[in-house]
């Protein structure tokens, strides 16, 4: 099985070179990475004979947000609150400063938090709790 780790190495070299996907392979896995382009928006996808999740809907009717965002660095789940009985990370009108966290994205059973890019007032939380949510996809605008 490729560990979490090694996986996370190999996204790395990905990310930093001009390859457009790579495949990785041991006894019992296999998995292909792909840089996501403007035909897939998927970062990540199993190979050819893995076993595939449903796809899920795509959100294309809901207009573009305008002004800035912060966007989700990866495919998964969006929560908003540390948990379930927690309040939410940040509410329309909350100021945030540039690095702190405004949600929880969970990937490959990784709770991953996700900063403020930059400082601003939250205007508008383009995502619900538990919605699946794509790489580079607004999950929020700051006026």
């Amino acid at each position: 099985m490729i560990d979490i780790e090694t996986l996370k190495e190999y996204i790395k070299v990905l990310e930093d070179c001009s390859l457009a996907e790579i495949e990785i392979s041991d006894e019992e896995d296999s998995i292909r990475l792909a840089k996501p382009s403007a035909d897939s928006p998927v970062a990540a996808f199993p190979a050819q004979g893995a076993a595939q999740a449903p796809a899920q809907p795509a959100a294309s009717s809901a207009p573009a947000p305008s002004g800035k965002a912060i966007k989700s660095p990866m495919v998964g789940v969006f929560y908003a609150a540390p948990s379930p009985d927690r309040p939410p990370f940040v509410n329309v009108g909350d100021t945030v400063q540039k690095g702190d966290v405004v949600c929880i994205i969970e990937a490959m059973k990784i709770m991953n938090e996700i900063t403020a890019s930059e400082s601003g007032t939250i205007s508008e939380i383009l995502v619900e709790n538990g919605d699946v949510v794509e790489y580079d996809q607004p999950l929020f605008k700051i006026g």
